[in-house]
């Protein structure tokens, strides 16, 4: 493949993620067409032009595709009408990093079963329910402490630790309140004691080896990331393991672009839990961690581009600024403040309203280990005040 620039690409779904896509695309020339359920979506204010539709609708779909002509569609969310793409992609569209892939990895159901059935990976035991008579009985099977979470959600929405019997009712209301899509279908996993989870970004590229950034180590809350860190400390031969699981996932895969892989490490085991075929929230470290970061990264191997070294530039780590109340009107405080310490940088994403556990932004830092760059990046978030 020998692309020319400028290319026309389609973002479905326009978060803040999309954001810094967007901004890497035009940076090379590129032209951007950012598409959401809801106007002023943080990449619609960096795009070229935009689109609010329904992307669960196969109508809205084809009007926008055949309107704007894309040379590539690039998903960004999970929430999408993904038998569509495949239909997109036999007229001569490139979807990222396949149609095959996307529809694959919109579901946590059929990459788990892609990976542990198909591939032989160890993943932690699994079980799937579409009722809550269904669910307390997999609960059963599988044993407590468990994870139920939806097979289709964004940014880890409805997932929850379950630690006996009398919470499966409200884990259910929960994962069914916040399943994305059509699915009202939830996936129960073996809780893993893991030391870390990390996610090792793998970018996979059209006609050259896929490589890897250092492993990003990240703490969850609510099954929604807190914090990541860069490079998180493991063991070489667990990174090598790690990466070679996450060539054999991405190879059945296809296609071309950054994965987020992710996995939990135990003192003896690296154990593959999720993927998302594109850049991941826990890599938002990269934004200072990195001569390049996931967004360009994530560019350059969909338009064919050399990446001839990735440089860790030391010790970082990212810490996200969650809003507290419901608001349609946003004012941040303390920007100044947060920004008055050395190696210190901070991202407001533009959301046009905010809710509880909303995240609004993400302090990144840089130190001299990872502990202490994650002390300054939480205290520098910590300073933000969502008026």
């Amino acid at each position: 493949m020998n692309v020319k620039l400028p290319q026309k690409l389609m973002l479905l779904g326009s978060g803040e993620l999309g954001k810094e896509f967007t901004i890497a695309a035009q940076r090379l020339g590129n032209y951007v067409i950012a598409v959401d359920r809801y106007p002023n979506a943080p990449a619609m204010q960096v795009a070229d032009c935009f689109e609010v539709i329904s992307m669960l609708s196969a109508d809205d779909l084809e009007a926008i595709v055949t309107k704007h002509q894309p040379d590539f569609i690039i998903p960004e969310i999970e929430a999408i009408r993904t038998e569509k793409l495949l239909e997109f992609e036999h007229r001569g569209i490139t979807v990222i990093p396949t149609a095959a892939a996307t529809n694959y990895t919109m579901n946590r159901d059929r990459i788990r079963e892609l990976a542990h059935q198909q591939l032989g990976i160890r993943t932690a035991k699994y079980g799937y329910a579409v009722s809550l008579k269904e669910l307390i009985a997999v609960s059963d099977e599988i044993g407590f402490p468990n994870v139920v979470k939806p097979v289709m959600s964004s940014s880890g929405k409805g997932q929850s630790v379950v630690q006996d019997k009398s919470e499966v009712e409200k884990a259910w209301n929960y994962a069914i309140a916040n399943s994305r899509g059509d699915s009202q279908k939830v996936i129960v996993e073996e809780f893993i004691n893991f030391e870390i989870e990390i996610t090792l970004l793998t970018i996979k590229q059209w006609n050259a080896p896929t490589i890897f950034c250092p492993p990003i180590g990240h703490r969850q809350e609510r099954g929604d990331y807190q914090e990541s860190w860069q490079p998180a400390e493991i063991t070489e031969d667990k990174i090598l393991k790690a990466q070679e699981i996450a060539i054999k996932v991405t190879d059945a895969l296809g296609g071309a672009g950054i994965f987020g892989v992710e996995f939990f490490i135990t003192k003896d085991e690296v154990i593959f839990s999720e993927l998302s075929p594109r850049p991941h929230d826990t890599g938002m470290v990269t934004l200072i961690s990195q001569n390049l970061n996931e967004f360009e990264l994530h560019l350059r191997a969909i338009l064919n581009l050399p990446i001839p070294h990735i440089e860790q530039l030391g010790s970082s780590a990212s810490a996200v600024i969650l809003a507290s109340t419901k608001s349609d009107f946003i004012i941040f405080g303390g920007v100044a403040d947060a920004l008055s310490e050395k190696d210190v940088d901070i991202r407001l994403f533009g959301k046009p309203n905010a809710h509880p556990y909303r995240r609004m932004g993400v302090a990144l830092a840089k130190d001299v280990n990872v502990q202490k760059a994650r002390e300054k990046a939480t205290k520098a978030a910590s300073k933000i005040q969502i008026i």
